[in-house]
């Protein structure tokens, strides 16, 4: 007996609601996006939507209705190929399916007992993750919810590590190394970790060195990780990894490296090269939802050796006593234990489309931001920052003020015609654009910097 024909059964039939949302994703899967979707006030939302959470339901038609016509399109469309603000998300249609069958399958993927097969596929996207790292097949991880828990789990591994073996915590606390560069999530995970953070400078190219980092673990010997960037998400820069990964072996500091938006290019020959000595680093991430086309919320966290984050994650209860702890649990490998299997959608979309046509998408979008770059420097209106290692590409108008970038960002988000947001470079108003999507033409994109004109 199904659980539809069952008197007894406390929601009812559900069926009726089940189809009208699979025929909903099924439309919105295979249609465009809509460029005009944008933020609404709360009291907007409230008018239009009304009372949703009332004792007696709305039902699942009303329910759906009003998610339909008046929640999503205030939202802004992550997928759109003129979105290029922050870094937006463009995940295959194969990714964002599979998304759904993997809520629907309700895996618990924290421990190998309860979600095996998941876990093992999950493992299969991870093994090409840290194969193109040039680690060892020992190596391996979990996906997490996002960069900043990647972040957090990686160097509170890294402090316990430490600690174990420098023979515990030194009398002035622990000290971790980055630049002004670092993901605004490093700053946060120092707060939980409750070390203190060694600002590190850059050079003139805005890469953090090996003699920047080993002056300031000479200057501050209980610096006990290096957090080195893959690909800054202001600028898309990559670090010395290399120079970085001499010192670190030299003077037993950890290395992480924060390839949460950037990670993605070790997968595109033509830019292979700026990541040569990540195959040194202890630890490693990367968000499939930024530039590996998965849906949100998806970071694959790696390590050179598991079994050191392992003996600082593991939880131990008299509930989880029966847990097989040689098993490939990823409960015990970040700071997490109840998980979905959010790695699936990952996996699906490169076991259905190839680890080749992920490179030439990489590659695509590559080719894109050098496109855009030339075009802007050719434009005789526009002024090119600085030249992309990556592909996020930073430039200025002429005579423009900050009011001028502001008004104009906003202008042409409300038109729906490019959303480009300004930043800050050198201490002025820049404009930044982020390509992370295949869909993404340079032509389109020249198109709507017209408008600067």
């Amino acid at each position: 007996m199904t659980v539809q024909d069952d008197p007894h059964a406390v929601w009812g039939d559900e069926s009726e609601v089940v189809q009208r949302a699979l025929d909903w994703t099924a439309r919105r899967v295979v249609r465009h996006t809509d460029p005009l979707s944008t933020a609404r006030s709360s009291s907007a939302l409230a008018a239009d939507a009304g009372p949703t959470v009332v004792p007696a339901g709305i039902g699942g038609a009303e329910a759906l209705r009003i998610f339909a016509e008046v929640l999503e399109p205030a939202t802004r469309s992550q997928d759109d190929p003129l979105n290029l603000a922050y870094i937006a998300a463009a995940p295959t249609r194969a990714a964002v399916a599979f998304d759904l069958v993997t809520s629907a399958s309700n895996i618990f993927g924290g421990m190998w007992e309860a979600g095996a097969g998941a876990i093992y596929a999950e493992n299969e996207a991870l093994a090409w993750i840290t194969g193109m790292l040039g680690w060892p097949s020992t190596s391996g991880g979990c996906f997490v919810s996002g960069g900043t828990s990647g972040n957090l789990s990686a160097l509170m591994t890294a402090r316990e590590t430490a600690r174990t073996r420098r023979g515990g915590r030194p009398a002035g606390g622990w000290k971790l190394a980055c630049t002004a560069n670092a993901h605004s999530s490093i700053a946060s995970a120092a707060r939980a970790l409750d070390v203190d953070v060694v600002e590190v400078p850059v050079d003139g190219r805005g890469h953090l060195t090996g003699d920047a980092l080993r002056a300031a673990i000479d200057a501050n010997p209980d610096i006990f990780a290096v957090v080195a960037s893959a690909g800054t998400t202001n600028e898309g820069l990559i670090d010395d990894l290399a120079d970085i990964a001499d010192v670190c072996h030299e003077t037993g500091v950890w290395m992480h490296v924060d390839g949460a938006y950037g990670g993605a290019g070790l997968a595109a020959p033509s830019v292979r090269h700026l990541f040569a000595g990540v195959e040194r680093a202890d630890s490693f991430i990367v968000d499939p939802h930024k530039w590996l086309f998965a849906p949100y919320d998806c970071c694959a966290l790696v390590y050179r050796e598991p079994e050191l984050a392992r003996a600082v994650h593991a939880q131990h209860a008299s509930y989880l006593d029966h847990v097989d702890r040689d098993a490939w649990n990823p409960s015990e490998l970040a700071l997490h234990l109840s998980r979905r299997v959010r790695g699936l959608p990952l996996w699906f979309s490169l076991a259905t489309h190839g680890t080749d046509k992920y490179r030439d998408a990489i590659e695509s979008c590559l080719t894109t931001s050098r496109e855009v770059a030339e075009a802007i420097r050719a434009s005789g209106y526009l002024h090119l920052t600085r030249e992309p290692e990556l592909s996020v590409v930073l430039f200025e108008r002429h005579g423009f003020s900050d009011a001028d970038y502001d008004a104009w960002s906003s202008a042409q988000a409300a038109a729906g015609t490019i959303l480009c947001v300004p930043t800050r470079w050198h201490g002025r108003s820049v404009l930044r654009l982020a390509f992370v999507n295949p869909n993404t033409s340079s032509d389109a994109v020249m198109g709507a910097l017209e408008t600067l004109r």
